[in-house]
């Protein structure tokens, strides 16, 4: 899929420059000239940065980047024609590739999107796996969703059982379908794909909960 920059300046010139160069590389560019534009617009679904230029005309740059912290956004890449050091500073604490004074080399500029590009391919496919892991989660029973957190904590089928207040054989069955529902070929298999979802030890029956 090719991948997308997307320009966020509200110099046209700016923009048709960055364009330009970006396309002779083999890569696509959308151009916004302010923030509100680049928030309204679908957003493309392979790998993709964002240069974001600091001054805009709506909201600052720096401020677009910390409300769209918490969404599935591109890596940014800064631009600004007056940085300064603690604003950087700011933009890279909160996640961002680079920060560019202008002028800028090409070839510097084009480095840092394919650092930004691998960068975004690594989330997406981390995101897809563990996409993909909660989906086989939710195919877990509630007794098998109990199950995991024991297996994986490392303790025996006799210490799971008597913690579930079940039968080993029972416990055994269960961990079986977990070990084929989740796709594990191995304990340590498990542990990982576990892990994945925050689930790391071990915990009691719930009151009230019946034996299986």
């Amino acid at each position: 899929m090719t991948a997308t920059v997307l320009i966020v300046d509200d110099d046209v010139g700016i923009r048709e420059a960055l364009s330009d160069l970006i396309a002779s590389h083999g890569m696509q560019a959308v151009t916004f000239g302010s923030a509100g534009e680049y928030m309204r617009a679908a957003k493309p679904e392979g790998p993709a940065c964002l240069i974001l230029d600091v001054e805009l005309p709506d909201i600052n740059g720096l401020e677009l980047q910390k409300q769209i912290a918490e969404g599935d956004h591109p890596p940014i890449v800064f631009i600004t024609g007056h940085g300064d050091i603690p604003s950087s500073v700011r933009a890279i604490k909160r996640g961002a590739i680079d920060f560019l004074t202008k002028p800028f080399s090409e070839d510097d500029l084009m480095a840092i999107i394919r650092t930004a590009l691998t960068e975004d391919e690594k989330t997406r496919s981390e995101r897809a796996e563990r996409g993909a892991i909660e989906k086989r989660y939710l195919s877990l029973t509630p007794r098998e969703r109990d199950v995991l957190p024991l297996v994986v904590s490392g303790l025996m089928n006799k210490q799971a059982a008597a913690e579930l207040g079940i039968s080993e054989v029972t416990l055994q069955i269960h961990r079986r379908n977990v070990m084929q529902k989740m796709a594990a070929s191995s304990l340590a298999d498990l542990v990982r794909i576990a892990g994945r979802l925050g689930i790391t030890g071990s915990h009691s029956r719930r009151s009230g909960e019946p034996n299986e």
